[in-house]
């Protein structure tokens, strides 16, 4: 291990995986990976790695054994998008890194204007999979506090998409523009 377990349950959520025939989807992808992982932030009894790190995967083949090791956590989640006009299929899995054991798994099929209630819930599955006991009141904390407005999160998707691309392509510019 390049580091050692924290002394409460860790978990890295890996870039889902872009189904789409469209490329374009790309954002939509990236940006229900990162709802997930600031959901599961807000759980104070959980480690969760930052996007950042674990979106060195992205696009790579990768074993949940390697993430476990490079980023010192037991759990890995992974899963896919695949969203065609206003339908969206979500795809999770749980995987315990350090056994290879599946925990859960799990597919959605919904309408993109239930994209919220989705992220909430796969939350909530992930959180009951590693049996963390939320305190009254942490429920409400691992559950999105976005807008109801579908059109603008997608925008905003989209504009943490360029962002990203931005930093990717420009490190130092971005260093020097946030100093």
């Amino acid at each position: 291990m390049a580091f050692p377990l924290p002394d409460r349950p860790s978990i890295a959520v890996l870039p889902f995986d872009n189904l789409s025939q469209d490329p374009e989807q790309e954002y939509f992808s990236d940006g229900i990976t990162e709802e997930i992982i600031s959901a599961l932030s807000m759980v104070p009894k959980l480690f969760v790695i930052a996007r950042n790190s674990t979106f060195t995967y992205k696009g790579k083949p990768v074993k949940v054994q390697q993430v476990s090791e490079e980023l010192g956590v037991r759990y890995v989640l992974e899963g896919s998008v695949r969203k065609s006009g206003e339908q969206i299929r979500i795809t999770a899995q749980l995987i315990d890194a350090t056994t290879g054991n599946h925990l859960w798994a799990e597919r959605y099929d919904r309408d993109l204007k239930d994209i919220f209630t989705v992220q909430d819930e796969i939350t909530k599955k992930i959180i009951t999979a590693m049996q963390i006991k939320l305190a009254k009141g942490e429920e409400v904390k691992a559950a999105s506090k976005g807008t109801n407005d579908l059109d603008a999160y997608l925008k905003c998707l989209q504009a943490n998409e360029l962002i990203c691309q931005i930093q990717r392509s420009h490190p130092m510019y971005y260093m020097k523009a946030h100093i």
